[in-house]
């Protein structure tokens, strides 16, 4: 039995899986990270690998006190991947998009896959049908967006995520909201558009905490997860055992 951890920017999310078999997935706050895996640790017994991934400024030594019960891994650069990186500086990809990358190479074989992560920050990650990794984009999420007009201006106010009353914003609380949310989903449809124009036998992935707000106002049909990382970090991690 394995436990994945993902320490994301704002979040930490946690999945407890049975071979392929997610059993139960959480989401805490960093500095609830002990108590919390301790709780999954009691819960259930039989979980002998923690697997992390992270973006985030949590240190290593947080899940190291937990090696008395159970083998910790942190997934890295130097880990087994499943696709070619021909990414420009590979050592400054984000663990978090190889870890998807590897995630959709083993569950989508033989097809061009596209990965959209929508969090603190949307990236795009392609893998080719060889299983090549090309690269791709990093834009702000939707809470950035929203931060950034208020931090940035003197005026606008700091609102939170709310779906637009109309297109056109007829107060400036609805123009942000218009703005923010229409903006990232002709973004995204935009992107989604221009990959599908380039080659053919594509599966798009939308994951990540805004995945399930943004997938329903999309034009494309897209395939919507938001435990997809949390999944592919069991795959990426079950790959490395059988490849070690």
């Amino acid at each position: 039995m394995i436990v994945t951890v993902d320490v994301g920017n704002t979040r930490i999310k946690a999945a407890v899986f049975e071979g392929d078999t997610l059993l139960e997935h959480f989401v805490f706050d960093k500095i609830e990270l002990a108590e919390n895996i301790q709780k999954i640790l009691e819960k259930f017994q039989a979980i002998v690998h923690l697997v992390v991934s992270s973006v985030g400024d949590v240190d290593k030594k947080s899940f190291l006190v937990f090696e008395n019960q159970l083998e910790v891994h942190f997934v890295s650069h130097e880990d087994i991947f499943p696709f070619t990186n021909n990414y420009g500086t590979p050592k400054t990809l984000g663990i978090d998009r190889m870890v998807l990358a590897a995630g959709a190479t083993l569950l989508y074989p033989n097809q061009n896959r596209l990965i959209i992560d929508a969090g603190t920050c949307v990236t795009y990650d392609f893998v080719d049908e060889n299983n090549v990794y090309q690269g791709g984009a990093i834009a702000p999420g939707l809470r950035l967006r929203y931060e950034s007009m208020h931090h940035f201006t003197a005026k606008l106010p700091l609102l939170s995520l709310q779906s637009p009353e109309n297109f056109i914003g007829k107060s400036t609380s609805q123009s942000i909201h218009s703005g923010v949310v229409n903006g990232l989903v002709y973004e995204i449809d935009g992107f989604v558009d221009e990959y599908k124009a380039s080659c053919k036998n594509i599966i798009i992935i939308l994951t990540g905490g805004d995945a399930v707000f943004l997938a329903k106002r999309l034009k494309n049909t897209i395939f919507a997860n938001s435990n997809f990382l949390l999944e592919s970090l069991n795959q990426t991690f079950q790959y490395k055992i059988k490849n070690d």
